[in-house]
């Protein structure tokens, strides 16, 4: 799937105006339903103001990418404006928004169109690409330059699966991380590819795991690790913290590594993080701790029972076996009250079991 499948002309504005953050997202609902891809505009609003309150997508550089996603969505579409004089955003930087992608993501199991916009995430951290588009003149124009962006730039399997932290320098860098945001359509990918950037410009190896709507990529394995001198967590999502016990680990919002990539790549190197230690149950069995003097008692009562416990069937089983004897050998009803005390061992058989 290409991006502009996704991208309607009739969603595109090159000549975008609104006076406030509020007045931009309004338009820029207008623009998705022009699409025909919502089915309840005011929901789809809903959403879109929704994911806004968790957290601005006035990412910076001049760039906004908010979404809504939910049944209020028909199918994946997106929606685009051009701001010549800028609008303000309550952007990361602070700077005023030239550009804005609205994303229209429809709650459906088939996840082909978040690779699609993924991968627009990343494209948009290219500063031409983006400056192409704002003095793009046209909506036709607008479109080629998003299609032969995307024909050139690898899809996202292809630039996680790039990232490797084999080094023939013993000095480089290794650093691993993982984004993830609430939503993991746009933010994840984008924070992926600021740390990635600002670590090729220090000669830092880095991989980045990412954790989006499509689920967990490039997952970092034990041994990239065990061998990594830091460990960057961008992240509003909850992410798997055991695997990094003992590693130095600098934990920081998504924003982050968008907006302050290159700051968290200087740290890593000089390993300006605290030691994280997981509190799992994982890490207790590894330190050896097994509780207070109470467990360990406990422990080896139930340890003692667990050895007894064929010793204790096995007698029952004999037990069972000299009654069943001498029930089917002797005339109950004949013997002795003193007899009966005795039952069990009267036949010389069934003694032996006893």
């Amino acid at each position: 799937m290409r991006i502009t499948e996704l991208l309607d002309p009739r969603s595109i504005s090159l000549t975008g105006a609104p006076a406030s953050k509020k007045e931009a997202l309004d338009q820029m609902v207008e623009l998705m339903v022009k699409s025909g891809k919502i089915r309840d505009k005011e929901a789809y609003r809903q959403q879109v103001y929704a994911r806004e309150e968790e957290s601005t997508t006035g990412v910076g550089d001049g760039i906004a990418i908010p979404h809504g996603k939910g049944d209020s969505v028909i199918r994946p579409g997106l929606a685009a404006m051009v701001v010549k004089n800028g609008v303000d955003f309550d952007s990361l930087d602070g700077e005023p928004v030239h550009l804005i992608f609205l994303i229209a993501a429809p709650n459906t199991k088939d996840n082909v169109h978040l690779d699609v916009l993924s991968k627009l995430s990343t494209l948009l951290m290219d500063e031409d690409f983006v400056k192409n588009l704002e003095n793009a003149s046209t909506v036709e124009e607008f479109l080629q330059i998003v299609d032969k962006a995307d024909e050139e730039k690898p899809s996202l399997n292809e630039q996680l699966a790039s990232q490797t932290l084999e080094d023939t320098s013993e000095k480089a860098c290794r650093i691993v991380a993982v984004t993830s945001c609430p939503t993991g359509i746009a933010h994840t990918y984008m924070a992926a590819e600021g740390l990635e950037k600002a670590a090729k410009k220090k000669n830092c190896r880095i991989k980045v795991e990412t954790r989006g709507s499509g689920g967990a990529k490039n997952v970092l394995t034990e041994k990239e690790i065990e061998e990594a001198d830091c460990v960057i967590i961008a992240a509003d999502a909850n992410v798997p913290m055991e695997r990094f016990d003992g590693k130095h680990l600098i934990e920081c919002p998504v924003s982050d590594g968008i907006s302050k990539a290159d700051q968290l790549i200087d740290r890593a190197m000089k390993q300006d993080a605290p030691v994280y230690h997981s509190d799992s149950p994982k890490t207790e069995k590894k330190t050896g701790s097994a509780g207070g003097a109470g467990h360990k008692v406990y422990t080896q009562l139930m340890n003692g029972v667990s050895h007894m416990l064929p010793f204790v069937v096995g007698g029952g089983i004999l037990i069972a076996l000299a009654f069943l004897i001498d029930g089917l050998s002797v005339d109950m009803n004949s013997l002795s009250q003193e007899a009966r005390a005795n039952f069990g061992t009267i036949t010389p058989v069934a003694a032996q079991f006893r």
